[in-house]
């Protein structure tokens, strides 16, 4: 078995690696940022040799863009109605963004130190509205909205305040807040 074999494979030795490397990075990119994420410092907590994580990842900006990458089955919440979709997908956004110490926050950060992370986090955007799409799409389906409503504006009007006001600006929010521009982008 050659080494992309052994790496393409979903179980086992290589699947378990990834994960614990991919846990540290997270741990040590929440607890030190970007400047203090080190392979040394990821091998170390995951219990990975680091001659693995070298092998492997060769950078950290490698080790970012593979925790960009992480597949998974998230999709947003079905509530019913295109209001408790958009305030459930908000509520989770809140959480993500308001946890301490935030994941969330400390990835987007880092993606402005390096130029393959800021691409993995730009797809890791573009599919996470391409599957907020549903909403809309159960929305227009239940003829709550007209048949020409823009899924990807209506996702990123109910969820841009967030992210604003969390991120960029570093103030506050209520989740109350985020439930209301929730409200606000399905138009009730």
């Amino acid at each position: 078995m050659t080494e992309t074999d052994r790496a393409s494979r979903p179980g086992g030795r290589t699947a378990r690696v990834r994960a614990d490397v991919l846990a540290a990075v997270a741990a040590e990119l929440t607890e030190h940022g970007y400047d203090g994420l080190t392979i040394d410092g990821v091998a170390a907590r995951s219990g990975v040799h680091r001659t693995t994580v070298y092998r492997r990842w060769k950078t950290v900006a490698g080790l970012l863009v593979d925790l960009l990458q992480t597949d998974d089955d998230w999709a947003p919440a079905d509530t019913g109605s295109l209001k408790g979709d958009l305030i459930a997908l908000n509520r989770e956004v809140y959480d993500a963004l308001t946890e301490q110490p935030s994941i969330t926050q400390a990835v987007i950060a880092a993606s402005f130190r390096t130029p393959e992370a800021a691409d993995a986090l730009t797809a890791f955007w573009a599919d996470r509205y391409r599957r907020s799409a549903v909403v809309v799409e159960r929305a227009i389906a239940r003829g709550e909205v007209p048949a020409t409503t823009n899924a990807h504006e209506t996702v990123v009007a109910a969820t841009a305040p967030l992210y604003h006001q969390l991120v960029l600006l570093k103030q506050p929010m209520s989740r109350a807040a985020a439930d209301r521009y929730a409200r606000l982008a399905s138009g009730m």
